[in-house]
């Protein structure tokens, strides 16, 4: 993943690959990017509960080795966070892609990460990367999976949910108004040249050009990537545009406290706290963890709110998600009256 200073990307698309664009979430993207959230105080405003939440469990990691290959400006090693090859791969496959990586590749993609910090080669935590990567690439694995346990997976369904929610409403989009609108709507640094097939995307993070080559564009939703935008893959790994999610204002904020009295009334307490805190499309399990109640009770709750027209539902990947319909937004409003 390359970068450098404020001139755009560029990433040319053939007619297949205009065909082969696709969204996906990926757990270890972002467990790298709460990683390089701890050394980047101009990217916590918005998270400041979760690092609230995680300070002592980030105290306990040593990231330095990590922080190492993390330059503020230039290469970080792709073999690191292989983009997703599904649109919902577990962390436990896609660390197991991390271990499996060539020293060879790896060890040039680290040398190249290290030149991009004076001085960072020829450091002793550099020099034992460069002396043996293979041993480096296991360190590294194991590290990125201690901060998954403890920074990320205890968040998961609520990051997950979130990240769904952007990419079922962006696949709405690109289904009504097509590949250019799509685009133009993800991030106000996207650019869409339709007469040469090229997405333009400015960053800070440098100049990159590759032609997809009929691989497709995936297209990452992230968390903690906020403001930034990432792409730069170089072959062989699947060309990535990474963009920061819709909602991130309201990620940390804690489901409403007090439900509408007359809609507790109508439909019922619980019920009409599910209903309620259905502000993004979410499947069951991130809205149990949300509310703090058992999965087979909201379950049993959203299939009677669904009957009464009042939620829709959808599959996306390996789970199911809900999001009110019109009735169900009208019914929801608090009482202003």
């Amino acid at each position: 993943m390359s970068g450098g200073g404020g001139v755009p990307y560029r990433l040319s698309f053939g007619e297949a690959d205009v065909l082969r664009v696709r969204f996906a979430v990926s757990p270890l993207w972002e467990t790298h990017s709460a990683v390089r959230v701890l050394a980047r105080p101009h990217q916590q405003g918005y998270h400041l509960p979760w690092l609230r939440r995680v300070a002592g469990a980030a105290r306990g990691l040593d990231l330095a080795p990590l922080h190492l290959l993390m330059p503020r400006q230039g290469h970080s090693p792709d073999f690191l966070f292989p983009p997703p090859l599904g649109p919902a791969g577990t962390f436990e496959e896609e660390i197991a892609a991390v271990r499996a990586a060539d020293p060879v590749v790896a060890g040039a993609d680290m040398a190249r990460a290290l030149a991009c910090t004076p001085g960072a080669a020829r450091s002793a935590a550099g020099r034992a990367v460069l002396a043996d990567p293979a041993a480096a690439v296991a360190r590294l694995a194991a590290l990125l999976e201690a901060a998954w346990e403890a920074l990320v997976e205890p968040e998961w369904p609520r990051l997950r949910a979130l990240l769904e929610a952007d990419v079922a409403y962006h696949s709405r989009r690109l289904a009504e108004g097509g590949l250019e609108r799509l685009l133009a709507e993800l991030h106000p640094s996207f650019s869409w040249d339709a007469a040469a097939t090229t997405l333009s995307v400015t960053s800070y993070r440098g100049e990159h050009v590759r032609a997809l080559g009929g691989q497709g564009l995936v297209l990452l939703p992230s968390v903690f990537i906020w403001p930034e935008v990432v792409s730069g893959f170089d072959p062989p790994w699947q060309p990535t545009v990474a963009y920061p999610v819709r909602g991130i204002g309201g990620l940390w904020t804690e489901a409403r406290g007090r439900t509408p009295e007359v809609l507790g009334r109508l439909l019922g307490p619980v019920r009409a706290e599910v209903l309620c805190a259905l502000a993004e499309p979410m499947g069951t399990s991130a809205l149990a963890h949300r509310l703090g109640r058992a999965p087979s009770t909201v379950s049993a709750h959203l299939s009677v709110l669904r009957e009464a027209g009042l939620l829709t539902s959808r599959r996306y990947g390996h789970q199911v998600l809900y999001e009110r319909t019109p009735l169900g937004i009208a019914v929801s409003q608090p009482d202003v009256g």
